[in-house]
């Protein structure tokens, strides 16, 4: 579904990614861990296309998408979930939502149903603005947003950022079941320790902008293994 090979990519003349390797499986759920500023933003802004990259190939079922814009790649079936969501807050939920629409043109079935189950307050809150949400629903509809094209690989950037527990551990089994019921391959990245041995079945891991390690699923349920790359 997604294979990175020996990317290196920039931040004007500052190098950030440095060889970067990471292969993500069709309806596989695949994390990218590690602590602040050592790159996992910079991936997934590179994965998606808002980032060029210096050197390297990225390709997207099996197909190369390096060089290609990010409304491309999201045509193509790449939904992204930002860090912090970045809902429009001066539209509604229904609005927001409907800007999904654009994901995965290829595909026609779109997911308003599987969105609203997913997330019953989407519904019930349909008409209301979206800044006035909560973080927990704001990223809620984030994620809504980018389901409603059915895309086939799904983006997340630190899916817990802002989330009080209780909600991240709601939003955790809503990704779940939306890899198991829709078939979407998921890539997100993240610090947290509950969701990293949750949501991932694998995991790699990153420092200074580089993949350092790749943790399986027995590797995953040691806590000890999985806070060596999360501790600061």
């Amino acid at each position: 579904m997604l294979e990175i090979t020996n990317l290196h990519t920039s931040y004007g003349k500052t190098p950030i990614l440095r060889d970067v390797d990471v292969r993500v499986d069709e309806g596989e759920i695949v994390g990218i861990m590690g602590k602040n500023g050592v790159g996992k933003t910079t991936l997934v802004k590179a994965v998606i296309g808002l980032l060029e990259a210096d050197e390297g190939t990225i390709r997207f079922d099996g197909d190369e998408v390096t060089d290609d814009p990010a409304d491309s790649r999201a045509r193509r079936g790449i939904g992204y979930i930002p860090q912090g969501r970045d809902v429009f807050p001066e539209l509604t939920v229904e609005e927001n939502l409907r800007m999904g629409e654009t994901i995965n043109e290829s595909n026609g079935d779109l997911q308003y149903e599987a969105v609203y189950d997913y997330f019953p307050v989407l519904e019930e809150r349909r008409e209301q603005d979206a800044g006035t949400m909560s973080g927990g629903q704001q990223q809620m509809l984030a994620i809504g947003r980018a389901l409603i094209g059915n895309p086939d690989l799904l983006l997340l950037d630190e899916p817990s950022e802002g989330v009080q527990p209780s909600i991240v551990q709601d939003v955790t089994r809503d990704l779940e079941r939306v890899n198991e019921e829709l078939g979407t391959t998921i890539l997100f990245v993240e610090q947290n320790l509950h969701v990293v041995q949750n949501l991932a079945e694998r995991c790699y891991a990153i420092d200074k902008g580089t993949i350092v390690d790749e943790l399986g699923s027995d590797r995953l349920e040691s806590r000890e293994a999985v806070t060596e790359y999360l501790a600061v």
